[in-house]
């Protein structure tokens, strides 16, 4: 699994992560989009954590540069 995350975009899936997560925490919705934002939001954290998207994968896309490829 090489990593295909780079800096700025790990930054912008923490932050979305953790904006997804207190909106589906503290906002008043229906209890499914509550867990779908929840949910977003720890899959971006994760991601984020991991260096790894799968998606990008299939899309082949990568914002690591170069030293993604070790």
């Amino acid at each position: 699994m090489k990593k295909n995350v780079g800096g700025i975009d790990t930054i912008l899936r923490y932050i979305g992560g953790a904006v997804l997560i207190l909106l589906g925490a503290f906002l008043t919705m229906g209890t499914v989009l509550k867990v779908i934002f929840i949910f977003l939001g720890v899959m971006l954290i994760g991601t984020a954590l991991f260096g790894f998207c799968w998606l990008y994968t299939i899309l082949g896309v990568s914002t690591k540069g170069k030293e993604g490829k070790a």
